[in-house]
């Protein structure tokens, strides 16, 4: 049992993707943001807007896309979570490390290169995300945000012990260098 609790626990900080080792104070850009029942429900993902955080709002199964996204960078933010995912499914440390912003919000860069070639180095892992949408996209900041409903696969390579996880994510994406990049992840776990 207790072997089970700490696998989950360790996929829910997997399918996070980019995610920090670093102790903070606050759970901003942890999986655990949003995520206090007694605080906030799963419509709001616990975060004002009005503070400019990340937040999608859900009125039933609709998810709400954002309508001022200019064609052509809905092709490039869609094109670069679509590398994000696929390079984390391909376990292309590289491939995964170059999708990630230079100055991330909520991880530390070389801790999440040392993590995620550990992950990868234990685990067969796949990611596959439907309902992706743009639920947020600001011109002035260069920030878009990116929900997905996401089903991760895990298979431990020492046990071969197998479980399924399904969540929501938000991706936020900053661009940078004319390049949409991964700045922070907030994850939410689907209970059942």
């Amino acid at each position: 049992m207790k072997k089970m609790l700490v696998f989950s626990m360790l996929i829910l900080v997997l399918i996070v993707g980019a995610c920090s080792k670093k102790e903070e104070t606050s759970n901003h850009g942890s999986v655990d943001d949003g995520e206090n029942p007694s605080q906030f429900g799963s419509i709001d993902h616990g975060v004002d807007e009005n503070e400019n955080k990340v937040g999608f709002n859900m009125s039933g199964d609709t998810i709400e896309e954002a309508a001022n996204v200019p064609a052509e960078e809905k092709e490039l933010i869609m094109q670069s979570f679509d590398t994000y995912i696929h390079a984390f499914n391909d376990q292309n440390i590289d491939e995964y490390m170059d999708t990630l912003s230079e100055k991330p919000k909520s991880f530390n860069l070389e801790e999440e290169r040392e993590y995620i070639e550990s992950v990868f180095e234990q685990y067969e892992l796949s990611r596959e995300a439907k309902d992706t949408t743009i639920v947020k996209f600001d011109e002035e900041t260069g920030e878009a945000q990116v929900f997905a409903n996401l089903l991760t696969k895990m298979k431990q390579k020492s046990t071969g012990l197998e479980t399924n996880r399904d969540g929501r994510q938000v991706t936020v994406f900053t661009k940078e260098g004319g390049e949409w990049k991964v700045n922070s992840v907030y994850y939410m776990e689907e209970q059942k």
